[in-house]
């Protein structure tokens, strides 16, 4: 689980990195969450705008695991799999709003 994987590698970072893991862990826990609420959503619209702040989450946490990465030669190998599985849920999260809203529109 991306959330959990994040966590578990922020736990390893230096004490230097303390700002961008409270980052990194706000928003990555955020994803979750936030898809959570997303699943409860009471209309169509009410999912879409959750689900934006899914995107918006994940995408923050990308940002801050290439950060990381850049900042040290030595943690970039281990954030490879967490940042990828980040944006195969990006995309996901990403064709499935575009779906969505391309089905709103039909229905209108």
């Amino acid at each position: 689980m991306f959330t959990i994987e994040a966590w578990r590698l922020c736990q390893t970072l230096p004490k230097e990195f303390i700002d961008y893991k409270r980052q990194l862990i706000r928003c990555s826990s955020s994803v979750g969450a936030n898809y959570r609420a997303a699943c409860r959503a009471k209309s169509t619209r009410d999912f879409i705008n959750k689900l934006k702040i899914v995107e918006e989450e994940l995408d923050e946490s990308l940002f801050f695991i290439e950060i990381i990465s850049e900042l040290s030669e030595k943690e970039k190998g281990k954030w490879a799999k967490v940042y990828l599985e980040g944006d195969e849920l990006l995309a996901i999260f990403v064709k499935s709003l575009i779906t969505l809203r391309e089905n709103q529109k039909k229905n209108g």
